[in-house]
Protein backbone atom coordinates (compact mmCIF):
# COMPACT_ATOMS: atom_id res chain seq x y z
CA UNK A 1 0.00 0.00 0.00
CA UNK A 2 1.74 3.34 -1.01
CA UNK A 3 0.83 6.95 0.29
CA UNK A 4 0.29 9.28 -2.54
CA UNK A 5 2.18 12.40 -1.71
CA UNK A 6 -0.04 15.86 -1.32
CA UNK A 7 1.76 19.58 -1.26
CA UNK A 8 2.84 22.18 -3.38
CA UNK A 9 6.07 21.03 -5.57
CA UNK A 10 9.01 23.10 -5.27
CA UNK A 11 8.17 24.91 -9.08
CA UNK A 12 4.55 25.67 -7.50
CA UNK A 13 5.59 26.72 -4.30
CA UNK A 14 7.96 29.29 -6.17
CA UNK A 15 5.01 30.39 -8.63
CA UNK A 16 2.65 31.36 -5.54
CA UNK A 17 5.35 33.21 -3.43
CA UNK A 18 5.98 34.78 -6.80
CA UNK A 19 2.69 35.59 -7.47
CA UNK A 20 2.19 37.02 -3.59
CA UNK A 21 4.97 39.07 -3.74
CA UNK A 22 3.57 40.98 -6.69
CA UNK A 23 0.38 41.12 -4.76
CA UNK A 24 2.03 42.79 -1.26
CA UNK A 25 4.31 45.19 -3.87
CA UNK A 26 1.16 46.23 -5.51
CA UNK A 27 -0.36 47.00 -2.51
CA UNK A 28 2.73 48.85 -0.94
CA UNK A 29 2.70 51.09 -3.70
CA UNK A 30 -0.44 52.40 -4.22
CA UNK A 31 -2.15 52.21 -0.70
CA UNK A 32 -0.44 55.72 0.31
CA UNK A 33 -1.91 56.77 -3.33
CA UNK A 34 -5.23 55.84 -1.79
CA UNK A 35 -4.82 57.05 1.16
CA UNK A 36 -4.13 60.36 0.01
CA UNK A 37 -6.97 60.89 -2.08
CA UNK A 38 -9.56 60.02 0.78
CA UNK A 39 -7.98 62.38 3.12
CA UNK A 40 -8.24 65.43 0.01
CA UNK A 41 -12.09 63.69 -0.03
CA UNK A 42 -12.09 63.97 3.60
CA UNK A 43 -10.86 67.74 3.87
CA UNK A 44 -13.19 69.10 0.92
CA UNK A 45 -16.33 67.44 2.43
CA UNK A 46 -15.43 68.90 6.22
CA UNK A 47 -14.45 72.58 4.29
CA UNK A 48 -18.74 72.15 3.00
CA UNK A 49 -19.77 70.83 5.78
CA UNK A 50 -18.43 72.55 8.85
CA UNK A 51 -19.86 75.87 7.76
CA UNK A 52 -15.99 77.35 8.10
CA UNK A 53 -16.36 79.42 5.35
CA UNK A 54 -19.79 80.38 5.81
CA UNK A 55 -21.04 82.36 3.24
CA UNK A 56 -17.29 83.11 1.90
CA UNK A 57 -16.08 83.95 -1.35
CA UNK A 58 -14.11 81.44 -3.89
CA UNK A 59 -11.02 82.17 -2.19
CA UNK A 60 -12.24 81.98 1.56
CA UNK A 61 -13.16 78.55 0.30
CA UNK A 62 -9.19 78.16 -1.18
CA UNK A 63 -7.17 79.44 1.87
CA UNK A 64 -9.81 76.73 4.44
CA UNK A 65 -8.45 73.80 1.67
CA UNK A 66 -5.02 75.54 1.48
CA UNK A 67 -4.67 75.34 5.99
CA UNK A 68 -5.81 71.71 5.67
CA UNK A 69 -3.54 70.70 3.15
CA UNK A 70 -0.83 71.97 5.13
CA UNK A 71 -2.03 70.38 8.02
CA UNK A 72 -2.64 67.11 6.35
CA UNK A 73 0.87 67.21 3.97
CA UNK A 74 -1.39 66.48 0.64
CA UNK A 75 0.77 67.74 -2.24
CA UNK A 76 -1.67 66.23 -5.03
CA UNK A 77 -4.05 68.54 -5.29
CA UNK A 78 -3.38 72.25 -4.27
CA UNK A 79 -5.94 75.03 -3.78
CA UNK A 80 -5.84 76.30 -7.35
CA UNK A 81 -7.13 72.47 -8.85
CA UNK A 82 -10.22 73.17 -7.17
CA UNK A 83 -13.46 73.40 -8.62
CA UNK A 84 -15.59 75.58 -6.77
CA UNK A 85 -19.21 76.66 -7.64
CA UNK A 86 -21.36 79.23 -5.71
CA UNK A 87 -25.00 79.68 -6.08
CA UNK A 88 -28.37 80.19 -4.47
CA UNK A 89 -28.35 76.57 -3.51
CA UNK A 90 -24.67 76.51 -1.77
CA UNK A 91 -21.58 75.57 -2.92
CA UNK A 92 -20.22 72.66 -4.85
CA UNK A 93 -15.93 72.21 -4.52
CA UNK A 94 -14.97 69.64 -7.05
CA UNK A 95 -11.20 67.73 -8.14
CA UNK A 96 -9.88 65.35 -10.36
CA UNK A 97 -5.98 63.97 -10.69
CA UNK A 98 -3.97 61.68 -11.79
CA UNK A 99 -1.01 59.87 -10.07
CA UNK A 100 1.23 57.59 -11.73
CA UNK A 101 3.30 55.30 -8.93
CA UNK A 102 5.94 54.11 -10.72
CA UNK A 103 6.63 50.08 -10.07
CA UNK A 104 9.75 48.90 -11.12
CA UNK A 105 11.97 49.78 -14.20
CA UNK A 106 8.98 50.85 -17.35
CA UNK A 107 6.11 49.80 -15.45
CA UNK A 108 3.53 51.94 -13.50
CA UNK A 109 0.29 52.39 -12.22
CA UNK A 110 -1.89 55.40 -12.82
CA UNK A 111 -4.69 56.32 -10.74
CA UNK A 112 -7.25 58.58 -11.66
CA UNK A 113 -9.31 60.12 -8.74
CA UNK A 114 -11.77 62.16 -8.70
CA UNK A 115 -14.42 63.72 -6.01
CA UNK A 116 -16.53 66.74 -4.78
CA UNK A 117 -18.70 67.64 -1.72
CA UNK A 118 -21.75 70.04 -1.65
CA UNK A 119 -23.33 71.92 0.62
CA UNK A 120 -25.67 74.34 1.33
CA UNK A 121 -24.09 78.10 2.73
Amino acid sequence: MQRKQSGLSMVGFILVAGLIAIVVILGMKSVPAVIEYYTILKNVKAIVKSGEVKGGTVADYRNAYAKRAIMDEMSSVTPADLDIVKDTQGVEISFAYQRKVPLWGPVSLLFEFEGSASGSN
